[in-house]
């Protein structure tokens, strides 16, 4: 039976080769805080790191995933909610219908991984998820509040004079 290194622990599933990981995650796994959104790698809900690197796990077929490397999930990026960005996150009310927001937090802590202090071009390139409700001046601020770049005064006087524009 194939195993998966998940959130720190391995894991047995059982799969047919091309089924998403998406999938194995949240059905085998109980793992229901990545979401399914399109299944084209477009909207960025179902995404994950894998070794570290921000992944649509909606076209990731399981089979391409060895128990070498390692997959984290929301539940697993912080169990505690204590990661800067989920701190941020929290800190701005950055969620409106939240559906979502594990994938958003998902590739903006891979982009703070790899750029601690990302300018605004650097997160509007890394922040390729789509959010229905509009939150992306909030996901902006969260980011650089993440990133210890600005004080919590200085977003909200940002997120008003941009006037909810994306």
């Amino acid at each position: 039976m194939p195993q998966l290194n998940v959130n720190g622990r391995l894991r047995e599933c059982e799969a047919e080769d091309d089924t998403p990981l998406l999938w194995v995650l949240r059905e085998q796994l109980g793992l229901t805080g990545t979401k399914y959104g399109c299944g084209i790698a477009q909207c960025g809900a179902c995404t994950v790191h894998i070794d570290g690197v921000a992944q649509r796990s909606c076209v990731r077929p399981v089979s391409t995933v060895t128990a070498k490397e390692k997959i984290v999930t929301i539940e697993g990026l912080a169990p505690d909610a204590g990661h800067p960005v989920q701190r941020a996150w929290d800190e701005l009310d950055v969620p409106q219908c939240g559906f979502c927001q594990s994938g958003m937090i998902m590739a903006a802590a891979a982009l703070l991984k790899a750029k601690p202090k990302p300018t605004d071009a650097d997160i509007d390139a890394a922040m390729t998820n789509i959010c229905r409700c509009g939150t992306y001046n909030r996901v902006r601020a969260a980011i650089h509040l993440a990133a210890g770049q600005v004080q919590r005064k200085q977003i909200a006087i940002a997120i008003q004079t941009e006037g909810g524009a994306a």
